[in-house]
């Protein structure tokens, strides 16, 4: 296993329009000394591409990076792509083995009242769903990069019962993202044991069902959710991290474990960010990863 981490930490993410808090460079530069072998891509050419990327990241590796498309309408999905193929032309030219993070873009609903309270697809609505996402995976391995599709709050693949009817109906791996599992209702510990075998990528953060509570209580919505602390640094949330890392080597997992910690831009200071995933390291050097 080798650990990573994502510029998501720093409130730089596609979702976010806001000016990255810090640049590319100091960022690597952080993880560099914080001592993670690797990096997720974050939005495109924020860490740059071809040679820029390269230069960029030294010896430390593209851990994989996240292709959001619209699974549950067939027309934005055709649209979304040549976005698809551009993080793919940007992997084919980085260093390390990448894994392609397929998201969805979202449930209206959901992304409103995040936590899994709300209906995701119908019965009859999968199916079509599932094939899009199956396409999206092939698209991938056609280029020689294999996926994972990564459940996610707010979406239509958000609670385990949504990741066990889409592991039913493709041969896609999972990226298990033990925080937000555990704010959908779900036991990170007992999916990394009950989908060993389809589990390819792992984003390992904390969360918090008190703040989601209240979250949910004022009416705010899954941006929000984050921007107040839904996804706190490790070892403050509910999340049991040695039994997760326990778990990781008892079932032979074998990839890149993704250190995430979801936040907005300007809700904490770079220099705090950058204490956290030093912390967030430690953690995991703690417990023998």
């Amino acid at each position: 296993m080798k650990v990573a981490n994502a510029p998501v930490s720093f409130g730089v993410f596609e979702l976010s329009d806001a000016p990255p808090p810090l640049s590319a460079d100091e960022m690597v530069q952080a993880l560099a000394d914080a001592g993670y072998e690797g990096i997720d891509l974050g939005p495109l050419g924020y860490l740059g591409t071809g040679p820029e990327l390269v230069e960029r990241l030294g010896d430390m590796e593209l851990a994989g990076g996240w292709a959001d498309l619209r699974y549950s309408d067939a027309e934005e999905f055709r649209k979304g792509l040549p976005a698809l193929d551009a993080t793919l032309d940007v992997f084919a030219s980085a260093p390390g083995d990448p894994r392609p993070t397929l998201g969805c873009s979202g449930s209206p609903e959901r992304f409103a009242r995040p936590g899994g309270s709300v209906p995701g697809l119908a019965a009859s609505e999968w199916p079509a769903y599932a094939a899009r996402v199956q396409e999206a995976a092939d698209r991938c391995r056609e280029r020689g990069f294999e996926p994972a599709f990564h459940h996610h709050l707010g979406t239509y693949v958000e609670t385990p019962d949504d990741v066990e009817r889409l592991l039913e109906l493709t041969d896609v791996q999972l990226c298990l993202d033990t925080g937000h599992l555990l704010l959908a209702g779900g036991d990170p510990v007992t999916a990394l044991r009950d989908w060993s075998s389809r589990i390819g990528h792992v984003h390992i953060k904390d969360g918090d069902t008190k703040t989601l509570a209240t979250a949910l209580a004022d009416g705010v919505d899954l941006r929000e959710l984050m921007g107040r602390g839904g996804f706190p640094p490790l070892g403050e949330g509910e999340l049991d991290l040695p039994a997760v890392v326990r778990t990781l080597g008892e079932t032979g997992y074998a990839g890149w474990v993704v250190i995430e910690q979801d936040t907005l831009p300007g809700r904490r200071t770079v220099a705090q960010n950058i204490a956290d995933q030093a912390a967030n390291r430690r953690q995991l050097k703690e417990l023998g990863l």
